[in-house]
C-alpha cells in the first residue's frame, strides 16, 4: 500500500478534465476560416434577391455590367466588409474586456463606450444641428473616449480595480442614457433621427466610413493583440501578475484605450451593435482555453460569423424589408448564451 501510495504521489499531476476534452486550438481556427468563408458568401449571394454562386464570382472578378454586377459590387460588398470589420473589432474589445475585469459578464458597452457615443451623437443631431452620418461620426468616437476616460477616472485611475471599474461605468452609463433620454423626449426631431442610428445595422453604411475609422480599428487591433501576454498574466490576480513583472495601471489603461479604439469605431460606423463581445469569447473558450494569446485571435474570426450570418437572417426573414442586425444578434446569441449555460460550458476565467 505504500508503495502505491508512493507512485500516486511522484506521479506528475493530472491535466485538468476540460484541457484533455477541449479541442485542438488549431482544428478551432481552422473552422473559423471555413465559417467565415461561408458567412461572406451567403453575405454576398443572399438577401431579398438571391444571387447564384457564379454570378457573385463574376461580378467580384469579371463584371460585366450587369444587374448582379451592381448589387454585389456596389451593396452587398461594402456591407461585408464592414461586418468583418466591425465583428472583429467587437469580438476582440470583448475579450479585452472580460479579462481586464475578470467578469465573465463583462461586454464593451460596461466602460460606457456605447452611452458615450449615443450621447455625443443626440449632442451633435440637437445642439449643432448635424444630421450626415458623416457629419456625427467624429462625435459618436470623443463621445466613447471621453466615457471611457470618465469610467478610469471615477474607477480609481492608479488604485482602480475591476470591481470599481464595473460600478463606474454602471453609473457612467445609467447617467448618460439618462441625459440620451431627457434630450430625445424635449426635442422630437432629434428622437427622429437618432431612432435609425440608435439601433445597429450594417445596411445604408458606405465604404468611405469604414476607410475613415480603418486607422483606429487597426491600432485598437494590434493593441489588443500586443496585451495579450500583460493580461494573460493579469487575469491570475495583480500581485501574481506585479510578480511576473507586469505593469498592472499600464495594462489597465492601455486595455480602455484598445476598448475604446474598437468598439468606439464600430458603434461610429454602425450603431450601437450588442451581445457580440460578450458572446463570442464564451463560445470560443471551449477550444482555447482562458488564454488571451489563443482567445484574441479567435474571437477576430468568430464574432464576423456571428454579424454576417446575423445581418443575413434580417435580410431573408422579412424580405423584401430587413431587421437590423443587432435585433438579430441579440436573439441568437441569448438563445446560444443559454444554450452554453445549461450545457455548462461558460468558462470560468
Amino acid at each position: 500500500m505504500l508503495r502505491g501510495n508512493l507512485i500516486r504521489r511522484t506521479a506528475g499531476p493530472r491535466p485538468p478534465a476540460d484541457s484533455r476534452s477541449r479541442p485542438p486550438y488549431a482544428a478551432g481556427l481552422l473552422l473559423g476560416l471555413v465559417l467565415l468563408a461561408a458567412a461572406v458568401t451567403l453575405s454576398l449571394a443572399v438577401g431579398a434577391e438571391r444571387i447564384p454562386l457564379g454570378d457573385v464570382w463574376s461580378a467580384l472578378f469579371h463584371p460585366t455590367g450587369t444587374r448582379y454586377d451592381d448589387i454585389v459590387r456596389e451593396l452587398r460588398l461594402p456591407r461585408t466588409l464592414i461586418g468583418i470589420a466591425v465583428g472583429a473589432a467587437l469580438g476582440l474589445a470583448g475579450c479585452v474586456m472580460q479579462t481586464l475585469t475578470r467578469n465573465p459578464l463583462a461586454d464593451p458597452g460596461l466602460l460606457g463606450v456605447n452611452a458615450g457615443a449615443s450621447a455625443a451623437v443626440v449632442t451633435a443631431i440637437s445642439v449643432f444641428g448635424i444630421t450626415s452620418f458623416n457629419g456625427y461620426l467624429w462625435f459618436a468616437l470623443a463621445g466613447s473616449a471621453v466615457a471611457a476616460a470618465a469610467v478610469n477616472a471615477l474607477g480609481g485611475a492608479r488604485s482602480a480595480t475591476p470591481v470599481r471599474l464595473a460600478l463606474a461605468g454602471t453609473a457612467v452609463n445609467a447617467a448618460l442614457f439618462g441625459y440620451v433620454n431627457g434630450l430625445n423626449l424635449w426635442n422630437l426631431s432629434t428622437l427622429d433621427s437618432m431612432r435609425y442610428w440608435s439601433v445597429g445595422t450594417l445596411a445604408k453604411r458606405r465604404p468611405e466610413l469604414l476607410l475613415t475609422v480603418a486607422p483606429l480599428l487597426i491600432a485598437g487591433a494590434l493593441l489588443a493583440c500586443a496585451l495579450a501576454r500583460p493580461l494573460g498574466a493579469l487575469a491570475l490576480g495583480e500581485d501574481r501578475a506585479r510578480a511576473l513583472g507586469t505593469s498592472v495601471r499600464r495594462t489597465r489603461v492601455l486595455s480602455i484605450v484598445a476598448i475604446t479604439l474598437l468598439c468606439g469605431s464600430a458603434t461610429a460606423v454602425c450603431g450601437p451593435i450588442g451581445f457580440v463581445g460578450l458572446m463570442i469569447p464564451h463560445a470560443v473558450r471551449a477550444f482555447t482555453g482562458p488564454d488571451p494569446g489563443r482567445l484574441l485571435p479567435c474571437c477576430a474570426l468568430f464574432a464576423p460569423v456571428l454579424l454576417l450570418v446575423s445581418d443575413v437572417i434580417g435580410r431573408v426573414v422579412v424580405a423584401p424589408s430587413e431587421i437590423e442586425v443587432d435585433i438579430v444578434t441579440s436573439f441568437l446569441g441569448g438563445l446560444l448564451f443559454i444554450y452554453l449555460v445549461r450545457q455548462r460550458k461558460v468558462a470560468q476565467l
